[in-house]
């Protein structure tokens, strides 16, 4: 029960980081505006994607909508009901997801769009969740790659 509870406190603490993030973005920015906060290396600029990652596949929101809820339901039957099968990075990593996936999937909900803002100026604008979706993508691959622990 501990467990569930902390997992829910990881969830919740990204997507709460993730919305207080764009509301700013949304408040301080206008659509398109980009502020260098490293000239020509790191600026504030907002966009809103009606696509998914880079913005590909855009004007599909029902889509979007259908496919971050199913996942999100799918990782919550992990995150309430596996758990006690799952390493601690991987639980952790289906977190991160969880938290990004439900930051995103709010602003689908709200906007059909996302507000990104995060821009590197050498990759796609993006976000807080986006940033969470991708890390723990990566720390759930590297979980599934490594060599499992054999019992004696």
């Amino acid at each position: 029960m501990v467990k569930i509870v902390l997992f829910c406190f990881i969830v919740c603490g990204i997507y709460s980081l993730d919305q207080a993030t764009k509301y700013l973005a949304l408040t301080m920015l206008s659509p398109g505006e980009s502020i260098p906060v490293i000239d020509n290396i790191f600026h504030l600029t907002l966009v809103f994607n009606t696509g998914a990652a880079f913005g590909i596949m855009k004007g599909m929101p029902l889509f979007f909508v259908a496919i971050t809820a199913v996942s999100i339901v799918f990782i919550g039957y992990f995150l309430f009901f596996r758990t006690k099968d799952l390493p601690v990075l991987e639980v952790l990593s289906l977190c991160f997801i969880a938290g990004g996936a439900l930051g995103n999937l709010t602003d689908r909900l709200r906007f059909s769009y996302v507000v990104d803002f995060f821009d590197f100026r050498v990759w796609p604008v993006f976000n807080v969740a986006d940033s969470f979706i991708t890390i723990g993508a990566v720390m759930l691959f590297i979980t599934l790659i490594l060599p499992k622990k054999k019992e004696l």
